[in-house]
């Protein structure tokens, strides 16, 4: 007798499995005490840095953040008036962050556990200021300018001031220019300000900063105390006692103005206001620990990475090339007194480091001057300030910028857009001279520099939102009226 054999189908459940996403924000509460820093130092350098009212600044400043503590009339904050500080929050969930003015330096963010009590340790800059009146002092030095120059006849008037209208009355409202400078042949040909402001308001130069960094540490590599092409000279974190050599020690001074160090970009994938510079920028944090702590990704030198902490690495050996007592002087000393920046301050973490990435404040006149300074070739009054191999250098595009654009997406504004800490004319851009360069600072702060034209433009800022505002599509306004061109 034969047996069939029937198969049994046995089925087993399988448990299913949903698809993970990440989408919880690891980093909330740093964000939240980070936008707490910012408002304090917004809200204290508007008050006693920029002489701002809190309408003016809950108006202004403070429309670069979703979410500002409180409005004018009140909230949750404190100015401290006589102490010269303000502090944002309750400290109930989010950390109470303060701010305070220092004498010399502007607004320094504290620590989450620091107070008022704590201000009188922060650092302070008591160098007497330069002596004279700058109203009775002629232009650039001081801020004597003549009524009525000999306009020259290159210049279309009526074409010039069509570009100051195309500045100041944007289709976004989201580009708010606050002041424009046009200057001809060392002369200033149109100075125009918004509502509220005039040629004393100082306000943030955010990245505009990194051009005055990388000038300062040019006059050291001219004088021979600092080096484009050696190791930069501090160790590392994680310090490793293998006894192996470091390869972060290969990178140099040219790589990091070239914004090509190829350590991890701790401040992209947006973490810039979580973690990175921005710990130090609004939160209290050393800038020092934190640019000495990033692993090396790529060889120096080959990938461009806009990083603040490149430029800030520039800046740490150029204190440790210039030793602690000269450090906090220097800046006034080699560059701002010596060219009549008597309204620029350079701020400083709470440890007395500065953060010449973008914490400066200043006013128009004064980055006109720094202007005047590089379109001059580096000398001012018959000195030389910066040697004309630096200014060659910061003109010189970054190897890794060659066939790109910032962003590596190929997009428009590609090929050879960036030298050392200034940004040039990129290669597809054929409407406006290819020998202009320019600072460019967060909110619209530019400062641009055209040889062929012997011109200096400055706009200043306080964009927000998408921004967009666009300094070659200016400097392409700008020389509509100039029949030369």
């Amino acid at each position: 007798m034969k047996m069939l054999l029937v198969p049994i189908l046995i089925l087993f459940t399988l448990p299913v499995i949903a698809q993970q996403e990440e989408t919880y924000d690891y980093w909330e509460t740093n964000r939240k005490m980070v936008q707490y820093g910012q408002q304090a130092i917004f809200m204290c350098n508007g008050l006693f840095t920029s002489n701002r009212t809190l309408e003016q600044i809950f108006e202004q400043e403070l429309a670069y953040l979703p979410n500002p503590v409180g409005t004018a009339s009140g909230g949750d904050y404190e100015v401290d008036w006589e102490n010269q500080a303000v502090s944002i929050g309750n400290g109930e969930v989010t950390p109470t962050m303060r701010a305070a003015f220092r004498t010399g330096l502007g607004c320094i963010i504290l620590a989450p556990d620091q107070t008022f009590d704590d201000i009188q340790s922060l650092p302070e800059l008591t160098m007497p200021p330069l002596e004279g009146d700058t109203t009775r002092i002629p232009w650039p030095e001081g801020d004597l300018v003549p009524h009525l120059y000999d306009w020259p006849e290159e210049v279309d008037a009526g074409a010039l001031a069509a570009a100051s209208d195309w500045a100041f009355n944007r289709e976004s409202e989201e580009q708010v220019t606050l002041s424009l400078m046009v200057v001809h042949n060392g002369n200033i040909l149109h100075e125009r300000y918004a509502r509220g402001f005039d040629y004393t308001t100082r306000t943030r130069t955010w990245s505009t900063a990194k051009s005055i960094a990388g000038t300062l540490i040019g006059m050291l590599v001219d004088q021979g105390k600092l080096s484009l092409d050696e190791p930069l000279g501090f160790d590392w974190y994680p310090s490793v006692s293998s006894g192996r050599h470091d390869p972060r020690s290969n990178i140099t001074m040219r790589h990091v103005l070239n914004m090509s160090s190829g350590l991890y970009p701790v401040d992209n994938g947006n973490l810039e206001y979580a973690t990175g510079s921005g710990l130090a920028y609004w939160a209290g944090a050393s800038s020092i620990e934190g640019l000495r702590n990033a692993g090396l990704i790529r060889e120096p030198g080959t990938y461009w990475d806009y990083e603040n902490y490149d430029t800030l690495r520039g800046v740490y050996a150029m204190k440790l090339a210039l030793g602690e007592e000269a450090y906090l002087e220097f800046p006034r000393r080699a560059l701002l007194d010596k060219i009549g920046m008597r309204n620029t301050l350079l701020s400083v973490d709470r440890f007395g480091d500065f953060i010449l990435s973008s914490q400066v404040y200043t006013n128009a006149r004064d980055l006109a001057r720094f202007g005047l300074l590089y379109l001059q070739g580096g000398v001012w009054n018959g000195e030389r300030l910066i040697s004309e191999e630096w200014i060659d250098f910061i003109r010189t595009p970054a190897p890794s910028t060659a066939g790109r654009n910032r962003y590596n997406d190929g997009g428009p504004e590609s090929g050879n857009f960036y030298g050392a800490q200034w940004w040039l004319v990129p290669e597809d851009r054929t409407d406006v001279p290819q020998d202009a360069y320019a600072t460019s600072g967060n909110r619209g702060q530019y400062t641009i520099v055209v040889p062929s034209h012997n011109l200096v433009i400055v706009r200043r800022g306080l964009d927000y939102g998408n921004q967009g505002f666009n300094r070659w599509d200016l400097l392409r306004e700008v020389l509509k009226a100039f029949s030369d061109t």
